[in-house]
């Protein structure tokens, strides 16, 4: 009796608790599944409902440079954001998920990444490195495009990076994937073990453009751009049970916000040109309700409409923009690649959009080609969420938009003594 009760007593003071069907993070990191299994979780929490950064993306942007229509003031982070200035600050809920969500999937990127290096067959390890870095570098390059400082990494109070060095940041997650799977190019069946829709490789290449042009590098921009296969897409893509979330939380119904009206937000000579396909019936269609007279399609057009990570028309306009900003302008070369969307059908584009317009005809003066270029932007990237940043690097007023930079969510600033002051607007 006395060995049993002490055998008894033992059992019981143990505190160090195992579940037997649940694997260590150790054995997660270190195979193939586990690694696709954490993989495939960052796509899951970058577009995946109304938390998501594809949502906030998209409807903060939206709102903050006035391409969408509030319909409902009882949503409230969006009321703040459509207010803009001091309406928004460190308690909005949409800049809160947006900054967890950026930093949870970076956290989680860097696990696979630094573990798939340790795998024997390098051409899965490349694809699993190069697939984690696309969500990586979104993240990095997310947050830059909101804020004016980005943490330098994870942890207990990390210091902060300029939104200039989030970029190039961002561009170094991806020469790293890009080298890595120069060296072992990615198994031809590794497709097959993450959600459909992606080109891997395209996909950096079109990020690299991208965050390249943020960061003012406009000869590496070009060189990215001039590697992007424009007759190739990279979408997320959604299904009933997990579905678009723009479409699934605003595009169907009229509670929540649909597009502001066919000028998408431009004013003035920037408005879009009244036969322009990209507009209607692409972007948006007449709706027949006297909440909004337009109701959004395009690619938040159906509980399955898959999103675009980068658009094919953006890379062509990189290199536009590109030639116009160099140190000697090429505005001839320019002027073409600009022309190349205004006139582009929709069944030349794999995404479908063609704005299908007579070509702009030169000469035009260094000014007129950049306004040109942001005026295209806006239109054939429409509800893409890039165009604050495109907001403050063509110069436009600041009357234009309600926020040129977010305040830091409270959650950050009560947990960091690092988090920077807010800027004033």
């Amino acid at each position: 009796m006395i060995v049993a009760a002490t055998a008894i007593f033992l059992s019981s003071c143990k505190k160090n608790y195992t579940d037997p069907n649940r694997a260590t993070s150790d054995k997660v990191l270190s195979s193939v599944s586990g690694l696709t299994g954490v993989s495939v979780g960052l796509q899951r929490t970058y577009s995946l409902g109304r938390a998501s950064s594809l949502y906030n993306i998209i409807s903060i942007n939206g709102f903050v440079t006035k391409e969408l229509l509030l319909l409902n003031p009882g949503n409230l982070p969006e009321f703040q954001l459509s207010t803009g200035g001091t309406a928004v600050d460190g308690t909005n809920t949409m800049l809160s998920g947006l900054w967890v969500s950026s930093n949870k999937i970076i956290y989680d990127a860097d696990q696979v990444i630094s573990n798939a290096a340790n795998l024997a067959d390098k051409s899965v390890a490349s694809g699993l490195i190069g697939y984690a870095s696309i969500f990586k570098a979104l993240s990095i390059g997310s947050m830059s495009m909101f804020w004016e400082r980005v943490p330098e990494g994870i942890g207990t109070n990390v210091g902060f990076i300029t939104r200039n060095d989030g970029f190039i940041k961002a561009i170094g997650v991806i020469d790293n994937a890009l080298t890595t799977i120069s060296a072992n190019p990615v198994s031809s069946s590794f497709a097959g073990t993450i959600p459909a829709g992606i080109d891997i490789v395209n996909t950096l290449n079109a990020l690299k453009a991208r965050y390249s042009l943020f960061a003012g590098n406009y000869a590496q921009a070009l060189a990215a751009a001039n590697l992007v296969d424009l007759t190739k897409k990279s979408t997320m893509n959604f299904e009933a049970a997990a579905p678009n979330p723009i479409y699934d939380v605003a595009g169907s119904n009229f509670n929540v916000y649909q597009p502001i009206d066919s000028t998408m937000g431009l004013l003035g000579s920037l408005k879009p040109d009244l036969a322009d396909k990209r507009v209607t019936p692409f972007y948006m269609v007449l709706s027949g309700s006297s909440a909004s007279r337009f109701l959004m399609k395009g690619f938040a057009a159906s509980t399955t409409t898959a999103y675009p990570i980068y658009y094919p028309g953006e890379i062509t306009l990189i290199k536009a923009e590109c030639y116009a900003r160099q140190a000697s302008p090429d505005l001839n070369n320019a002027l073409t690649e600009l022309n190349k969307v205004v006139t582009k059908q929709a069944a030349n584009d794999p995404l479908g959009i063609g704005a299908d317009l007579p070509a702009i005809v030169g000469p035009l003066t260094q000014t007129e080609m950049l306004d040109q270029i942001y005026r295209n932007r806006c239109i054939e990237m429409y509800m893409s969420g890039l165009k604050l940043e495109d907001m403050r690097r063509f110069g436009r007023p600041n009357a234009e938009r309600t926020r040129n930079l977010l305040p830091y969510p409270f959650r950050e600033r009560d947990n960091n003594p690092n988090t920077p002051p807010d800027p004033p607007f």
